[in-house]
């Protein structure tokens, strides 16, 4: 089991990744963030990327599935941006990929394998 510092650390040594963060999705609460840097604030990234969790998670309620969310990916014109709720917890992981360099099938894996290994 990886504690979160450590997570993310790994989250970040997939290729193209920009930024990584952990989120409360009910408190709205970032638990860490790693990279990012001048381009980027992964604090108001993983606040705004709450607000898309929150509504999807309402907008199956409202369709009366009972499917849990595996992950929301976002595609911007240089970037993908994937959200991974971990399973069971309020949580969820957001990843910030270069998408020249990433490998979106590849990218998805790990954070599975990730989200796997973290303990909160």
């Amino acid at each position: 089991m990886a504690n979160i510092e450590t997570s993310l650390k790994e989250a970040m040594t997939i290729e193209g990744a920009i930024g990584v963060a952990l989120v409360d999705h009910t408190s709205g609460l970032t638990l860490g963030t790693m990279g990012g840097g001048a381009t980027m604030d992964m604090n108001i990234a993983a606040a705004g990327n709450t607000d898309v969790v929150r509504a999807k998670l309402r907008t199956l309620d409202m369709l009366g599935f009972s499917d849990g969310i595996e992950d929301i990916l976002i595609t911007l014109d240089t970037q993908y941006h994937l959200i991974r709720p971990l399973s069971g917890e309020s949580l969820f992981l957001y990843l910030s990929l270069n998408k020249d360099r990433a490998n979106l099938g590849l990218a998805r894996y790990q954070l599975r394998k990730i989200e796997a290994d973290l303990e909160v």
